[in-house]
């Protein structure tokens, strides 16, 4: 007869990977959860709200993530690589006049894609430190984009880092305001703005097509109604 772990004094590691499985499980539930509940819904979704979605207790959730700013770091972290990634895309054209409005854009998209990111990208987490770092990476990209397309003459010598921070809360609240009425008025938005950037003699990409009447009216109907209170 074989001995047991137990009669000869062996660790037990079965339940220990059990629960570091049943841990992960957990994880992965919450985040996935979460993302769903920000892409739809903001940052303004409550950690019980995202419990709930997920299946699991407060308590689950707070050993997994102690705080707002945890999660929020896990649900966005891939989202904040890309944003960075942007940058060093844009940087590496070499018109830096057509990475520049491929960034506008492919930022602005980004925001139109995911309610949640487009909240991250226009507030601070100081206490979310991987995910600032992130950020203030791809600013300073920015800053040297900036810079780059400025010294062609093509992006107009006034325009500033806080022009992209206006930008995007601007487009952060056609996003929310349209929503499935009328989805892709952000497009036209950022058209306007990067003619606004532009310098005379620049070549700006086509202004995309304005929203159809009807539907910009559904999305304007749709704000007008009161919404029900996040718990």
């Amino acid at each position: 007869m074989t001995p047991s772990a137990a009669s000869t004094g062996a660790p037990c590691r079965q339940p220990e990977a059990g629960l570091r499985a049943d841990a992960e499980r957990n994880r992965d539930r919450i985040t996935a959860a979460a993302r769903r509940l920000y892409a739809t819904e903001g940052l303004g979704v409550s950690m019980a709200s995202v419990a709930r979605e997920a299946g699991v207790g407060k308590a689950t959730l707070s050993r997994r993530f102690a705080t707002r700013e945890d999660l929020i770091t896990a649900v966005f972290a891939d989202r904040m690589d890309a944003y960075a990634a942007a940058v060093a895309e844009a940087l590496a054209d070499p018109d830096p006049w057509h990475g520049f409005t491929r960034y506008i854009e492919a930022v602005c998209a980004m925001q139109a894609a995911d309610r949640g990111f487009a909240d991250v990208l226009t507030m601070t987490f100081p206490a979310a430190k991987p995910l600032e770092a992130r950020r203030t990476e791809a600013y300073n990209g920015f800053l040297d984009l900036i810079a780059r397309t400025q010294a062609t003459g093509h992006l107009r010598a006034d325009f500033t880092s806080q022009d992209l921070v206006v930008l995007l809360m601007a487009n952060a609240g056609v996003v929310a305001a349209t929503g499935d009425a009328a989805p892709g008025t952000w497009r036209r938005l950022v058209g306007h703005m990067l003619r606004a950037f532009a310098a005379p003699g620049a070549d700006v990409p086509p202004l995309p097509e304005a929203p159809a009447p009807a539907a910009l009216y559904r999305a304007m109907v749709s704000l007008a109604r009161p919404s029900g209170n996040v718990s």
